[in-house]
């Protein structure tokens, strides 16, 4: 039970998830519900061309701990996060996938990270030597690439900056979100960065990842676009030095 960790808020993005996303919330809240924590789940759906929107709303009228929100254009995974999290309240906060490839009883040990370890960030790691995975090669090949180039570049104390669950204090993403400019494909690489560079303590854990998707996702603009825009998070951290550059009005989120 984990009673004393404080209120969770558990960022849900979905894209087209319509034919899932009912099911899988609704496992979500029970392993929430085991968990014995006080909770909130953020829904948002990105522009969906689907009935997901709609199937959000019918959880959020059956489930009072739901909260619902609406990109009305497809604006990527970063940026949905980001708008997200201005509606969240907790003082843990949860990013979350709705596929359930990872599952969310792996968060306990999360939890456990926050306390024991006093870290401020727990992130998922496919490159843990206890993880469990089930992932095509071809994926493990090229997050091993990444791996590498992201070490040389940032020098980053993790293995792994791109599996989607992770843990963050509300202090790190109230103070990184603001500096965010990624919004699809190294907003993960951006975040870990930036908490890393103010010094916030992260820690990995091991996951279990049952990789569910029949059809192959990454393609060619997916690679370029994580090209550039690891490219540019480097730009901007050593050449701009734009991360050190103080906010005196942060940037606004205002939904389409």
């Amino acid at each position: 039970m984990y009673t004393d960790i404080g209120k969770i808020s558990v960022l849900i993005p979905a894209y087209n998830e319509g034919n899932c996303i009912i099911e899988n919330v609704e496992e979500i809240i029970r392993t929430f519900n085991k968990f014995g924590c006080k909770y909130e789940i953020v829904l948002i759906d990105d522009g969906s061309a689907d009935a997901t929107y709609e199937k959000m709303l019918e959880l959020s009228k059956k489930f009072s701990c739901i909260r619902v929100k609406k990109n009305n254009i497809n604006l990527g995974k970063g940026e949905t996060l980001k708008r997200g999290f201005a509606d969240t309240t907790g003082d843990l906060v949860v990013f979350l996938d709705v596929d359930l490839e990872l599952h969310p009883r792996q968060l306990g040990a999360f939890f456990d990270a926050i306390k024991k370890d006093n870290a401020d960030v727990v992130i998922g790691s496919k490159h843990h030597p206890d993880s469990k995975l089930k992932y095509p090669l071809y994926r493990r090949f090229l997050s091993s690439i990444y791996y590498f180039a992201v070490k040389i570049m940032f020098g980053l104390p993790v293995r792994d900056t791109q599996t989607g669950l992770k843990l963050f204090k509300r202090e790190v993403l109230e103070r990184v979100f603001p500096r965010i400019l990624v919004k699809e494909y190294a907003y993960d690489l951006e975040i870990l960065v930036l908490s890393h560079h103010f010094g916030y303590k992260i820690i990995e854990e091991p996951i279990i990842l049952d990789y569910k998707r029949k059809w192959i996702r990454i393609g060619f603009r997916c690679l370029y676009k994580t090209f550039l825009d690891t490219l540019a998070i480097f730009y901007r951290m050593y050449i701009l030095r734009y991360y050190d550059i103080e906010l005196s009005n942060p940037p606004r989120d205002n939904e389409t």
